[in-house]
């Protein structure tokens, strides 16, 4: 198995979020539904788990895909 969590990109995925409507964030990179979780991590990554986003006005925000971070689920240019 490769090195975890797996980059999914190396860019970030611009999204609107609307308010008070919470999205779970891929914290392991094996997800096929990126950014988003999809259960993955309880097979091939069982210590990973998703980071909710809930966000109390609707706004679009860049979320990792290389998954280095260090303010997850927000890009901050790690991936460079």
């Amino acid at each position: 198995m490769s090195e975890l969590p797996r980059s999914a990109g190396t860019r970030p995925v611009i999204m609107e979020i609307l308010a008070g409507k919470p999205i779970w964030w891929c914290s392991c990179g094996c997800s096929n539904n990126q950014p988003c979780c999809d259960g993955s991590h309880k097979l091939a990554a069982p210590g990973y788990a998703p980071v909710k986003v809930q966000l109390d006005e609707t706004a679009k925000v860049a979320l990792c895909l290389c998954k280095k971070t260090r303010n997850p689920p927000y890009c901050d240019g790690s991936h460079k």
